[in-house]
């Protein structure tokens, strides 16, 4: 059902883990000129071509691409009372722990009268994603929300596709999950062309234009979001889901296979990988793989995705080898169930979240951690973060001088000028303080004492 890879006795570099690294066969750009063809409809045609994507790929055409407010107020009103209960205490502890992820303003004083400001600026309009496809996620509406919130983003507008069994429209749960985030904005559109329409607008349904496009997808979105990059700002390309757990012999087999299983659910492409020094463990995971897929709902899926190139149990000489193999992996979510969790957490340098013990399983944090599940796939977390707050802040300096401090510095300014060739510089700050640089001054002498054109 699952490959096996023995890395015991070898040490493999940097460089050759990189290499032998389980992935999915996968090919963002593979998708890309379909996206852009997608994108491109809507820019010319607008609404239209919306419809008609929808049609062709989602659900259906919808009645109304943005969602009547009626529409989300029933679907608060209908929810569940047990999945709402659980949608409110999800939303307080996500901003809970959200909120300390703003930075608050600091003044750095540099001498009398001369201070630079770091304050963080949200951007103004964001556009969120959410997925429709094999599952429902109104998690993920949590997870997009409440962060663009607490960063103080004053305009959200929420995409998801419209739903074959729900009348070509939004599935009820998503819109329940954005009512009751105060989200009034929300738009029956998916894929590719949802994208494009946050990054360009569509004026015929006056949607404006966004600043920034969060949220997860199929291919087609991945590949929608590389290509409006820098049109807007992005969070990631994000892929099918990951989990690696490194485990030794104290780990209880029955649990990491669960682990491993409820992530491969999501998709055939999902990643679930075990990395053990332990060879028992691997045997007994494996065992407990088989009667978890022969009894769980998506089993087929499962199977599927514990076959695939991107799942593997990876046997290593130690932890430490462990480690190493983790950190080449940059792994979505990382788990360690080891004797001493807290022993290995300074050596782990690259995961999108990382999850200690054996009472801390991913599923807490897809849904009731406090943390985000918005995270970065496909080795991304080797230089890039999950979703959070400062997905949607800005970095700002307000710099304030008064004059006794510049002119405090002005020499060196003056001195750095010159030597990049770029005297102008130096005497934007010295025209301050009545004074002229010295090439201004030759120029003026050079005037003064010319003769007069056509003089005797």
């Amino acid at each position: 059902m699952i490959t096996t890879i023995d890395l015991r006795g070898v040490r493999p570099s940097r460089t050759e883990l990189l290499e032998m690294l389980p992935r999915p066969v996968v090919d963002v750009t593979a998708a890309a000129h379909a996206a852009q063809s997608l994108i491109d409809a809507v820019r010319t045609e607008g609404s239209a071509a919306l419809s008609a994507q929808s049609d062709r790929f989602d659900g259906g055409r919808p009645e109304h691409l943005r969602v009547p407010q009626s529409e989300i107020d029933a679907a608060v009103a209908a929810l569940d009372p047990a999945v709402r209960a659980a949608l409110v205490e999800a939303i307080d502890r996500v901003r809970e722990a959200t909120r300390a992820q703003v930075p608050p303003e600091r003044t750095t004083t540099l001498g009398e009268g001369a201070t630079v400001v770091q304050r963080w600026a949200p951007v103004g309009r964001v556009g969120l994603y959410v997925p429709g496809g094999k599952a429902v996620y109104p998690s993920s509406v949590v997870m997009n929300v409440v962060p663009a919130q607490e960063a103080g983003v004053g305009s959200v507008a929420l995409a998801s596709p419209p739903q074959r069994e729900f009348d070509n429209r939004v599935h009820p749960t998503i819109l329940g999950a954005a009512g009751l985030l105060g989200v009034t904005e929300v738009y029956a559109m998916g894929g590719a062309g949802a994208i494009g329409a946050f990054a360009y607008g569509v004026p015929d349904i006056a949607l404006d234009p966004v600043d920034v496009v969060t949220g997860p997808g199929n291919i087609f979105v991945a590949a929608a979001k590389r290509l409006v990059k820098g049109q807007v700002g992005i969070d990631a390309e994000a892929g099918t889901t990951e989990i690696l757990v490194i485990a030794d012999a104290s780990a209880d087999a029955r649990l990491v296979a669960a682990d491993l299983v409820s992530q491969a659910e999501h998709d055939e492409a999902a990643a679930s990988l075990l990395v053990t020094d332990d060879e028992a463990l691997a045997i007994a995971v494996q065992d407990w793989l088989r009667r978890y897929a022969a009894g769980t709902r998506h089993g087929a899926r499962v199977v599927q995705a514990l076959a695939g190139p991107q799942s593997a149990i990876v046997l290593v000489d130690d932890l430490e080898a462990a480690v190493a193999f983790s950190n080449a992996y940059g792994p979505e979510h990382l788990e360690v169930q080891t004797a001493d969790p807290e022993a290995l957490l300074g050596a782990i340098t690259n995961a999108g979240a990382i999850f200690l013990g054996e009472h801390t399983p991913v599923s807490l944090g897809d849904y009731l951690a406090g943390s985000n599940h918005v995270l970065p796939t496909g080795g991304q977390a080797r230089f890039s973060s999950g979703l959070g707050a400062f997905t949607f802040l800005r970095p700002q300096q307000v710099v304030r001088y008064d004059e006794p401090a510049l002119r405090q510095v002005s020499s060196h300014i003056v001195a750095l000028s010159s030597s990049e060739d770029l005297p102008a510089h130096g005497e934007a700050v010295t025209a301050r303080f009545g004074l002229v640089g010295a090439e201004t001054r030759a120029a003026e002498e050079h005037t003064e004492h010319a003769t007069p054109e056509g003089a005797v």
